[in-house]
């Protein structure tokens, strides 16, 4: 089943009288429970990409539809509403609420959304994140590894239609960044949950089962493991 489709994506941007395409007319579709990397050099346009799949800013031209949901015919009050429910972001740099708990950070989309939280999915993600432990740690009493997997669990808690990741190991060592694959894979499988990762880590690359590689903006590459 499609999960979400792009269609004649085009972002660009102005820098002084030269023109930039960040991203230049680009058309792919994603399965749901894919599970994909995009890879490019710095300046490719592969983050630019990813925020324009997320609704977290809007395309020049082109649409980009997720669920059949066309996420650009709508307005910003609504698009907000719907990344909420729809898109589980994760960044490099973690973004945790300071003053809220490794628990209360986890949920923080569902308590935004009115909604109530599911405790045997929670105590699930919790486990599967390996944190029964550290459910009342604040941010700053977790390492980078524990606070980057409470962001997965923000991520998922709400089983979005999609999970985007922003380099989320770019700001790990290597055991804590093996430990970040792992999860990313343990969702993509034990949940079916689809996941498009941002990434110059070769080791998602290799867990991904699909892997496009973008150019000056283009699409050069789009190859299944």
């Amino acid at each position: 089943m499609e999960i979400l489709k792009v269609e004649n994506l085009i972002k660009t941007y102005k820098n002084g009288n030269t023109t930039i395409n960040a991203v230049d007319n680009i058309s792919f579709s994603v399965e749901k429970g894919d599970f994909v990397a995009i890879v490019g050099a710095s300046g490719s346009g592969k983050s630019t990409l990813l925020h324009l799949l997320g609704g977290v800013d809007r395309p020049t031209s082109g649409k980009v539809f997720i669920d059949g949901v066309d996420i650009y015919n709508m307005n910003n009050d609504a698009l907000a509403i719907f990344r909420r429910r729809q898109v589980g972001l994760i960044y490099q740099f973690y973004n945790l609420i300071p003053i809220l708990n490794v628990e209360e950070n986890i949920v923080l989309p569902c308590k935004l959304d009115g909604k109530n939280v599911r405790r045997d999915r929670l105590n699930e993600i919790i486990d599967t994140l390996g944190l029964s432990k550290r459910r009342s740690h604040l941010p700053n009493e977790l390492s980078g590894g524990q606070q980057q997997r409470v962001s997965i669990g923000r991520a998922i808690i709400n089983n979005p239609a999609l999970v985007l990741a922003d380099e989320p190991t770019g700001n790990l060592d290597s055991k804590a960044s093996d430990e970040i694959v792992a999860l990313l894979k343990e969702s993509n499988k034990k949940y079916n949950q689809t996941i498009i990762v941002i990434t110059h880590d070769a080791s998602i690359a290799q867990e991904a089962n699909r892997v496009i590689t973008i150019e000056d903006g283009k699409i050069v590459s789009d190859v299944r493991n």
